[in-house]
């Protein structure tokens, strides 16, 4: 049995062979399926393959799965690849190689098919709104620049809010500000409109978002969001590993005689679609632990 490192980028992926106590680099191979399938076929079917989380991470195992043993998709918070003092391509496959040879790699779970084009729709959406965000910002910024004092109603960008900016006295430059933000807003509403309604065709077939919108104030948006973050909830064997796995069980870390305790917040992901559900701002989930102590 062969172990197979690959390190992949956008266009190409660095091959690195393992085989016994030997690891040789293999050359690089182009990212497209034709290439990928011709590299696929030339592997064993005790060969196993690792590669890291990437953009296209799940593509390529796709295509190489059915051709080798088995596939692992590892993090690349857990390779230690990241830390390296020499770090190339070349270096990287083999690195990967080698951890995959001695059984020192975890693979994540790999979303299935219907379950990656929700987190692609749900990801959409949150771009989405951010981006509608941004443009009553600027609006906002627009107005305090010339001093014009808030409205006498609450929805600036109601019925009323909206004929009341389109009637405003403003400099050339800040009217274009306005009425371009405004344009902006339209079509990020029409898109967030039409990704929802796809959101919700598919979230309602299943039984289990069925179940969590009979939940006092989850909706299709959050109880979807929900299942795509977890995935097939069969997978965790109990409610404890569920917690585990969203991050949401607090941590003590404890030496001589300081203890202390927080939250690994790895669900930011989650947490922060959960608010969008319920039509608050959407935040960047962190990319790792907030180090403070909660």
């Amino acid at each position: 049995m062969r172990s197979i490192g690959l390190d992949i980028h956008r266009d190409f992926g660095e091959v690195a062979i393992g085989e016994g106590a030997e690891v040789r680099s293999a050359g690089r191979i182009e990212m497209t399926p034709a290439a990928l399938e011709l590299f696929a076929q030339s592997l064993g079917a005790d060969d196993q393959v690792a590669l890291e989380v990437s953009g296209n991470a799940w593509e390529v195992a796709r295509i190489v799965r059915p051709h080798v043993g088995r596939v692992v998709v590892v993090s690349p918070a857990d390779t230690g690849i990241r830390s390296a003092r020499a770090k190339t391509d070349r270096l990287d496959a083999r690195a990967l190689a080698k951890l995959l040879a001695s059984g020192s790699l975890d693979s994540v779970w790999v979303p299935d098919e219907n379950t990656q084009a929700m987190r692609r729709r749900l990801q959409r959406r949150s771009q989405l709104v951010r981006v509608k965000t941004k443009a009553k910002n600027e609006i906002h910024a627009a107005l305090m620049r010339r001093l014009i004092p808030k409205p006498g109603f609450s929805d600036l960008f109601g019925i009323k809010g909206r004929r009341w900016l389109a009637e405003l006295e403003l400099p050339a430059a800040e009217r274009e500000t306005v009425d371009g933000c405004m344009r902006q807003l339209d079509f990020c509403e029409a898109e967030i409109a039409e990704i929802e309604r796809a959101i919700a065709a598919e979230a309602l077939k299943s039984r289990e978002v069925l179940r969590l919108m009979t939940v006092p104030g989850v909706n299709v948006i959050t109880a979807a969001t929900f299942m795509a973050a977890i995935g097939d909830i069969g997978r965790f064997a109990d409610r404890k590993k569920l917690v585990g796995y969203l991050g949401l069980d607090p941590k003590v870390r404890q030496s001589g005689t300081t203890t202390a305790s927080r939250a690994d917040l790895k669900a930011g992901l989650l947490l922060g679609s959960l608010r969008a559900g319920r039509g608050e701002l959407e935040r960047r989930p962190r990319s790792r632990p907030d180090p403070r102590v909660l």
